[in-house]
């Protein structure tokens, strides 16, 4: 049973089996958000991710947009900021290669992607850069 759907911009729905979600900046005892930090972030969720499916299935970073409040630089670079929810999802969906029993086989992608607020994404109502990943492209079949 999945937690919710999806429907991406191409019109193929994907069901989400699980979601991790965490503060973008959840433990930072000091510095400041910005590039080098930013990074370091995101290239954990990747690892993480990776470790999560046992390399099973493949996993896609979403780029998060990254805005810059102050014109100020410090010590590493300018402040840049990332949306406040950081979250990785594992996403099904029906099998990709067309000679695959539909019954027996789905296709999966784990899926890491940012967003303002803490809201499970649903329908056509997810960001926008959710919707278009390219699932054709990242996904890859498995059999039940």
């Amino acid at each position: 049973m999945s937690l919710t759907r999806i429907v991406l911009t191409s019109g193929r729905s994907l069901y989400l089996s699980e979601l991790r979600m965490s503060s973008a900046y959840g433990g930072m005892l000091e510095g400041y958000p910005c590039k080098p930090v930013n990074d370091k972030k995101i290239k954990g969720l990747v690892r993480d991710a990776a470790e999560l499916t046992h390399s099973s299935v493949p996993v896609h970073l979403v780029p998060p947009p990254r805005e810059y409040p102050d014109q100020y630089a410090g010590a590493f670079g300018p402040v840049e900021v990332l949306p406040a929810v950081a979250c990785v999802g594992v996403f099904h969906s029906t099998a990709l290669d067309a000679d695959h029993d539909p019954v027996l086989y789905r296709s999966a992608l784990t899926v890491i992607w940012f967003q303002p607020t803490p809201h499970v994404p649903s329908g056509c109502d997810a960001e926008e850069a959710l919707r278009e990943v390219p699932w054709e492209e990242l996904a890859r079949d498995h059999e039940l």
